[in-house]
């Protein structure tokens, strides 16, 4: 029975598409087609797919233009081909291909040669898929990932507007902690409109800070003579300020409003020591909400890139460098695994405290990730909850290390004798 693979190369204004009989002996005969990118050519190729009776398309992960030829395979071809009579069970599936995987030899690439080789190696398992979530999920991370950037730009904002206050001479900053506080924000906005008594601007700061007013008339003392130019510098920085806040306001409340049916899962990734709500909904935006598509913690943490490398050759290792993964989902890590290593008490702190004087804090932080990954897809996948053990675990090794040093000690001839605990006397 005949079983049609075929082979999109994707450019951003034009596709190719090669189809083939993969059931055949020898060598495939393929035929060729071109098309545009345009909706109405994207339309027509899902059209020529079904007649030519393609079970399945593979196409090469080329920058953003896979998007919307993969999202009208999902909504113009899969569907019919899924139920078509016949239909085995990969029919209608169209797996995504890194790029890296699908390289020809140099001087030896043209688009129809590209997309013929796709296929010969999806038939002979030598690609190297991608995991492409559903339509929901693909949405959730659209927001996620939207919410990164400006945070990096609420950071960049408040380093500009920092490095403006030290060249007007305003030295709030060794004063005020918070530089973007409440007590902050109403001097600053108070100088952009215009306050020119010191006094009058230090009455602002909250009285919880510890500041004194005297020292903040000091510091303010410049705005009696402050350049306009500052002013409206200072104004422009806080507009901006105030509208990147509104805009990552309206975004956590879309990803709560997204995720509203999946709570219980991001109340048990909360719970862990280095997470909170805005770790926990990322981390099911990148894996799912039961990280389904990884059968086993370890190929999650291979897929993060949260694990070690391996590069052998002749029996000699080259490295342990980590390999490439998520990078959202690792950065995200890496900064968990900070924090989960300063929670007092905690299995990761007493990791940390074991590791570190021997592999530096990099390579240690590395280790708690990893960690972190593991412990996130068994939260997931199999839907228990979070419980701290760091104490009683540290106690547990240290029992079991003292005996296992006595063994060997007995073993070299010693008379040892196991420890034996006094009881407290009472208070």
């Amino acid at each position: 029975m005949p079983y049609k693979i075929a082979g999109i190369d994707v450019h951003k204004r034009m596709l190719t598409v090669a189809v083939a009989d993969v059931e055949i002996e020898g060598e495939y005969a393929f035929e060729r087609m071109r098309f545009d990118a345009s909706p109405a050519s994207l339309r027509a190729r899902a059209a020529w797919l079904l007649d030519q009776q393609v079970e399945e398309v593979v196409m090469e992960s080329t920058a953003q233009y896979w998007k919307p030829v993969g999202g009208a395979l999902e909504r113009d071809w899969q569907p019919l081909c899924a139920k078509r009579e016949g239909a085995r069970s990969r029919s209608g599936t169209s797996p995504l291909a890194q790029a890296q995987s699908n390289r020809a030899r140099r001087g030896r690439k043209n688009d129809f040669a590209d997309t013929e080789r796709l296929v010969k190696r999806l038939a002979a398992n030598e690609l190297i898929l991608s995991f492409v979530p559903d339509v929901e999920q693909r949405l959730w991370r659209t927001l996620t990932r939207t919410k990164y950037p400006l945070r990096c730009n609420r950071v960049q904002l408040q380093n500009r507007l920092e490095a403006l206050r030290e060249e007007a001479h305003l030295k709030l900053s060794s004063l005020v902690s918070d530089l973007l506080g409440a007590s902050a924000r109403r001097m600053l906005q108070a100088l952009a409109d215009g306050a020119t008594e010191p006094q009058a601007l230090a009455v602002l700061a909250d009285h919880r800070l510890r500041a004194r007013p005297d020292q903040l008339t000091d510091a303010l003392g410049v705005c009696r003579e402050l350049s306009p130019v500052y002013r409206r510098r200072v104004k422009m920085a806080l507009e901006d300020l105030n509208r990147i806040d509104q805009q990552i306001q309206q975004l956590d409340q879309e990803i709560a409003e997204l995720l509203r049916s999946y709570q219980d899962p991001v109340r048990r990734l909360a719970e862990v020591p280095g997470l909170g709500v805005d770790s926990a909904q990322p981390i099911i935006d990148e894996v799912g909400a039961t990280a389904a598509t990884f059968p086993t913690a370890g190929d999650l943490a291979s897929w993060v890139g949260a694990c070690p490398g391996d590069n052998q050759s002749a029996g000699v290792s080259h490295g342990h460098r980590s390999p490439k993964g998520n990078r959202q989902l690792r950065r995200l890590l890496n900064q968990a695994a900070n924090a989960a290593v300063k929670y007092k008490g905690s299995i990761f702190q007493i990791l940390y405290r074991r590791y570190v004087p021997r592999m530096g804090h990099h390579q240690t932080i590395g280790i708690i990730a990893h960690r972190l990954c593991r412990l996130i897809w068994k939260l997931l996948h199999q839907g228990v909850r979070y419980e701290e053990r760091g104490p009683a675990v540290s106690q547990r090794s240290s029992r079991t290390r003292a005996a296992r040093m006595i063994r060997e000690l007995r073993s070299l001839g010693y008379q040892i004798a196991p420890p034996t605990t006094v009881p407290a006397s009472p208070a």
